[in-house]
């Protein structure tokens, strides 16, 4: 919603009100200002804890906040909850996901919270062959070799990459990889600088960009080597050490399942039993403290408590006012973690008419603007979508083009990889992230090199009463759904024990 046809609603309202105050105290006045004013003593504006994103972050740490016994307040910006998770309706009862949508193997946290939600699981459509297009070629390969989704063509050489950044990330510790033995050299140098000197083919380097634009929303050039590393390493969980391939695999990697309903239907069922805590169209303009207190300054009202989390993307973190402000290294950190640049397009046909082809509907290509697609279908298969990431250089360039010559490019990397059929879908939807004024980019914020060496020791660190949720400050699965829901319940626990 616009922020400035709220307040001009608000303003309307108010001058009536003063208007009728000005009338003469007949009964229909006092009538109105008194259920006035009954509304504002409703309008609860006090609670133990505030917190500012009604993201599944947020939304988890106001939960266990809520079980503790304890008052809490959720500001969302938005119209709606969810933040980076958005399901769209594409008819007749289905929907597909805009944002975050894959679970897999060891995201404990998430999975377990859908459970409790009782929102429905599954396996994302990975029967065929999977489609590697490079030089204008289209291959073939199936990801039930140990190369995974990885194609067999580079096979050898991403084994062994693989392998050795699988190995070096076993020394990256995860609540502090600045403190891992070779944390200086890592974090002066890029991935792609290290994936130079340690690979040959352009076809892998091509691979890798893929990867990276689709995991990261950026290029290999903008990654720092340790972040990646600590990436790799938090791609486990406490008792089962991360590795790379969880992260781009299907089949038993972080891809491998999805939410019957799409997955906003986690945040939205939160949200629902939160009931009247969450306040929408509420964005956080300012965050005062004093020794006892915070205030919590919205365009409306002031919201007081013991404590606050915030539970946004750094970019938007920083863009709050601090009083007092912020330590030099919170603050300089939060300069240092841009949004990455990612945009998924989706086309809906009346069925998956790739998989009569034997396709898995999943491709991986070094010619964009799409690079990585997946089969974005509904359970039943009743109609087929077909979802492609458009990460880093290919988001930023796209975005520059007219939407429909946005559209003709996605659908065209479509028809590359399972044919002219593509370019004729029944409807097309495309979300860019980067242009989302309470994101600002998607999936998580980048690190480039020497941001966790020098500033990583400010991600999680409470600032006073003010505590530090989102995906971004979570130990494992960092940029991920569970690592949201981990990173909401730290901060809860964190705030009910000041």
């Amino acid at each position: 919603m616009d922020d400035s046809r709220f307040t001009r609603r608000t303003a309307i309202a108010g001058a009536a009100a003063a208007a009728a105050l000005a009338t003469a105290d007949s009964a229909e006045a006092r009538k109105k200002r008194h259920h006035h004013h009954k509304h504002k003593r409703a309008l609860t504006r006090r609670a133990d804890v505030i917190v500012v994103g009604a993201g599944l972050s947020g939304l988890t740490a106001a939960r266990e906040i809520a079980f503790k016994g304890k008052t809490v307040i959720v500001l969302e910006a938005r119209n709606r909850v969810g933040g980076r998770i958005l399901n769209h309706d594409i008819g007749n009862g289905h929907v597909t996901e805009m944002g975050a949508e894959f679970v897999g193997p060891t995201q404990d946290h998430i999975i377990g919270l859908s459970d409790q939600l009782k929102v429905e699981r599954f396996d994302t459509y990975d029967t065929g062959l999977n489609v590697y297009y490079s030089n204008g070629n289209r291959q073939t390969f199936s990801d039930t070799l140990p190369t995974g989704a990885a194609p067999v063509q580079v096979g050898p050489e991403a084994a062994a990459v693989v392998a050795q950044l699988d190995q070096m990330s076993t020394q990256v510790p995860v609540d502090a990889p600045w403190t891992a033995p070779n944390a200086a050299d890592w974090d002066s140098q890029t991935l792609y600088t290290w994936l130079k000197n340690n690979s040959a083919s352009p076809q892998f380097m091509g691979v890798a960009a893929a990867a990276t634009e689709a995991i990261f929303g950026s290029e290999p050039r903008d990654v720092s080597l340790l972040f990646t590393l600590f990436y790799i390493a938090a791609s486990g969980n406490e008792s089962t050490p991360g590795t790379f391939e969880r992260n781009f695999n299907t089949r038993g990697g972080g891809q491998q399942q999805r939410y019957v309903g799409g997955s906003q239907l986690v945040p939205l069922a939160m949200a629902n039993a939160l009931g009247r805590r969450v306040r929408l169209n509420s964005p956080v303009r300012r965050i005062e403290q004093t020794r006892t207190r915070v205030a919590v300054v919205t365009d409306k009202f002031t919201y007081h408590a013991k404590r606050v989390i915030v539970a946004v993307p750094p970019p938007i973190a920083g863009r709050i006012i601090y009083e007092p402000g912020l330590s030099a290294l919170r603050d300089q950190l939060t300069q240092r973690m841009p949004m990455g640049s990612l945009m998924k397009a989706e086309a809906v046909y009346d069925r998956p008419f790739w998989r009569d082809q034997g396709y898995t509907g999943q491709a991986i290509s070094d010619v964009g603007p799409v690079k990585a697609t997946f089969d974005n279908s509904p359970p039943d298969g009743s109609v087929g979508v077909l979802m492609g990431f458009i990460g880093g250089t290919e988001a930023r360039q796209l975005t520059q083009k007219s939407p429909a010559d946005q559209q003709a490019a996605a659908l065209q990397s479509f028809a590359n990889y399972f044919g002219d059929q593509a370019k004729s879908p029944r409807s097309y939807v495309q979300f860019n992230w980067t242009t989302e004024t309470w994101n600002r980019g998607c999936p998580v914020s980048v690190l480039a090199p020497g941001t966790l060496l020098d500033f990583g020791e400010a991600i999680r660190r409470p600032e006073g009463r003010i505590h530090w949720a989102g995906t971004e400050t979570s130990t494992y699965w960092n940029g991920y759904m569970d690592g949201a829901v981990r990173a909401g319940e730290r901060a809860a626990a964190e705030a009910l024990a000041g």
